[in-house]
């Protein structure tokens, strides 16, 4: 049995994203932190990461960005493409407008390579202590800490617990119990092939969506440009149908992109087949923060894939949390709090808009007729449906 005899670090449950970003955080500003992860190694399981500009400037914070650049790719146009008659939609330009207006670019990145940057920097810090195989199974609060016990058997006590433990997040289910997550009956499908095998090399530095009704595709380089990241998601009409168990397999798949154009269908052999991701978010929901204990990144507000925002709300919330620990000293409860309060209506709005976006892009019929119309008034430089989102917080 491990146990520290005083509590001055910040124990952190989960060594994902999240997890190592507030580890890095809180060393930045001085402050001592544990963190623990379920699994047998620190590693992240995916493919893509779109990073935007907002997550840019935390990374760039916690020092990372110079190691993450050589693999990171820097888009150059987001376009939007209708998959029913390849018709280009709109675009939002990535280039000096856009990094003027926001202070950094629109990047992409692998998920290992982005953990691979942040899990290295912590390494560098005495203040961070890493710990593999550790499954939390309960928590208390016992005079001016918090004790975090294991399946192992082992205990660690800190001056705060953080839950960053993802979307089926332990410490949720203790600070909030509100369930299970709620599914959104959309289903993933993702491939990574080298950029060489790509028939069509025409967005090279571009961020492409062809969207459709039910569907959409998403492609764009990573690894410095050497592979591309194909990513199919249909929204299953099984699960529209009350259909709760075995939906969005990949006859859905086939089935929805069938009224695609042969481009589009033909990309499709990009994407694996045999595995997919069945998206879930969950309802806004404050009180993440209970005593010296609060939630971060997807076990505080898990979001849909739609803005792209899940690994970058958990970078800012790393950033600020650590902030306000910084800031109140040994006021941890009113520390928490203010964090609480700070984030909690961005999240919420970032979950509740990347619903409405899922709506827009996979729309079909009349609806589907304004989306396009609408998007044609659109200039490459209109940026106002995202600045509340890219402009996102100071340090």
């Amino acid at each position: 049995m491990s146990k520290t005899k005083a509590p001055p670090e910040i124990l952190v449950i989960g060594g994902g994203i999240g997890g190592v970003a507030t580890a890095l955080a809180l060393a930045r500003r001085g402050l001592r932190s544990q963190v623990f992860e379920k699994a047998a190694e620190f590693g992240e399981i995916g493919y893509g990461i779109q990073q935007g500009p907002n997550a840019y400037r935390m990374l760039d914070w916690l020092g990372v960005m110079k190691d993450i650049e050589p693999q990171a790719v820097f888009t150059k146009e987001m376009i939007l493409i209708d998959a029913l008659t390849d018709r280009e939609l709109t675009r939002i330009s990535c280039g000096p407008a856009f990094r003027k207006r926001y202070g950094a670019p629109y990047t992409v990145v692998h998920r290992r390579d982005l953990h691979g940057a942040l899990l290295d920097a912590c390494r560098k810090y005495d203040e961070i202590g890493l710990h593999t195989g550790k499954e939390l199974a309960s928590f208390e609060e016992r005079g001016a800490g918090v004790i975090a016990r294991f399946a192992d058997g082992s205990e660690y006590e800190g001056a705060a617990l953080i839950g960053a433990d993802g979307l089926r997040s332990r410490v949720r289910e203790i600070v909030i119990g509100d369930g299970a997550p709620r599914p959104a009956g959309h289903v993933t499908y993702r491939g990574v092939v080298p950029f060489d095998q790509v028939v069509d090399q025409s967005h090279f530095d571009d961020m492409v969506i062809w969207v459709g009704p039910n569907l959409h595709f998403v492609q764009y380089r990573l690894r410095g440009g050497t592979v591309m990241n194909n990513v199919a998601t249909v929204a299953s009409r099984k699960f529209e149908r009350g259909e709760r168990e075995n939906y969005g397999g990949p006859d859905e798949l086939m089935e929805a992109f069938s009224r695609t154009t042969p481009h589009v269908q033909e990309m499709l052999t990009y994407v694996g087949k045999d595995k997919n991701w069945v998206l879930h978010d969950r309802e806004p929901h404050p009180g993440w923060s209970r005593g010296r204990v609060t939630l971060l990144g997807d076990a505080a507000h898990p979001t849909l894939q739609y803005l792209a925002q899940g690994a970058c709300m958990a970078i800012e919330d790393a950033v600020v949390l650590s902030g306000k620990l910084k800031e109140a000293g040994r006021e941890i409860n009113a520390a928490l709090l203010a964090y609480e309060k700070e984030r909690y209506l961005r999240g919420a709005r970032v979950t509740v808009t990347a619903r409405i976006f899922g709506g827009i892009i996979h729309c079909d019929g009349g609806t589907r007729d304004l989306r396009n119309h609408l998007l044609a008034q659109r200039t490459p430089e209109t940026f106002w449906e995202v600045d509340w989102l890219y402009r996102g917080i100071e340090v």
